[in-house]
């Protein structure tokens, strides 16, 4: 897919950029007119080619990554945050981001530290060797999708405002898809950019082992969101949408039914969380592309059931076994 800008509102761009996974095949950038510059909202992801295709996007808007005054990430994931680096050394500009981005310091500073970890969590949970194995072989040296590690310049916590010709964006804190996630709302014309935390495809992902209870955080995030006056939506990923109310609640309803599902499987016999990838996803979803994610939404279900006292874990030579209590 190639690099597309498209105007979504006067002064607002909505800017596609591709990204390398299956299912996934762009995510969003937004470039705010804000005086005789721009902010941008986002980067997309790093590595090889990526700022030329940033470049090629803005350039359809009628812009230049010089244009740009401020960058501001909604969340420190390698596709919102991935080109940070180069966008600060290009346009010589501040980073506005939550303080609690510090969970992908390790992936951005030793990335094969960071796949040890994930292969330890995986054996941990269950997963054949044969398939860690096969994991590891071909993640090893991949590109982790970060140009350079670089802190924020300012935190971005509710109170500080983001100004934009489009008027100024309020900061609301909506942890949960992960731990430095926020939303920017901009209250006279109930525009939201909502990064990952509101879809217009409802699906659900937890940045899972930065914070005990990532599902909980979630589900507060969408409380306080729902209190907002929300008319367009922005997303990281696909198009604009409406009805925020309604995909609040959709996703409350599809966590309901994936919580239940992870209770009726330990109800029926005590299994790792491999095993629960099955009757989570359903037999015929889970592959080795779905996997790996997979995992991690079934590990944040088990931890949040276990604040609820739902469930409990026993540890089995190597592999946690999971119980409904």
């Amino acid at each position: 897919m190639l690099p597309r800008a498209d105007r979504v509102l006067p002064g607002i761009w909505r800017l596609r950029l591709p990204l390398p996974w299956p299912g996934v095949p762009h995510g969003n950038a937004y470039a705010l007119k804000a005086g005789n510059g721009l902010v941008l909202v986002d980067t997309g992801i790093g590595g090889q080619g990526a700022l030329q295709r940033l470049e090629h996007a803005l350039a359809q808007a009628g812009f230049a990554v010089e244009d740009i005054n401020l960058l501001v990430c909604t969340h420190a994931h390698v596709d919102h945050y991935g080109l940070a680096g180069p966008v600060v050394d290009a346009a010589h500009c501040e980073l506005w981001m939550h303080p609690a981005w510090g969970h992908i310091r390790l992936l951005a500073e030793d990335p094969e530290a960071s796949l040890e970890r994930r292969l330890e969590v995986a054996r941990q949970c269950g997963v054949p060797p044969e398939a860690l194995e096969r994991y590891k072989e071909a993640r090893s040296g991949s590109d982790p999708g970060i140009d350079r590690l670089v802190p924020p310049d300012r935190d971005l916590v509710p109170g500080v405002e983001v100004v934009t010709d489009h008027g100024a964006w309020q900061v609301h804190e909506t942890p949960g898809h992960a731990p430095s996630h926020v939303v920017l709302h901009q209250p006279e014309s109930g525009t939201l950019l909502s990064g990952d935390h509101l879809l217009g495809r409802v699906s659900v992902f937890f940045d899972y082992g930065h914070t005990p209870d990532p599902v909980g955080e979630f589900l507060d995030s969408l409380d306080r969101v729902e209190e907002l006056e929300i008319g367009l939506v922005l997303s990281g990923h696909g198009r604009p949408f409406r009805d925020a109310p309604a995909k609040i609640q959709a996703n409350r309803d599809l966590i309901d039914d994936q919580l239940l599902r992870v209770v009726a499987a330990l109800q029926e016999r005590p299994r790792n969380a491999f095993d629960l990838l099955e009757d989570l996803l359903e037999a015929e979803n889970v592959t080795p592309a779905t996997a790996q994610w997979g995992l991690q939404i079934t590990l944040a279900y088990l931890d949040h059931l276990k604040v609820l006292g739902r469930v409990a874990s026993d540890d089995l030579g190597e592999t946690r076994i999971w119980s409904a209590n």
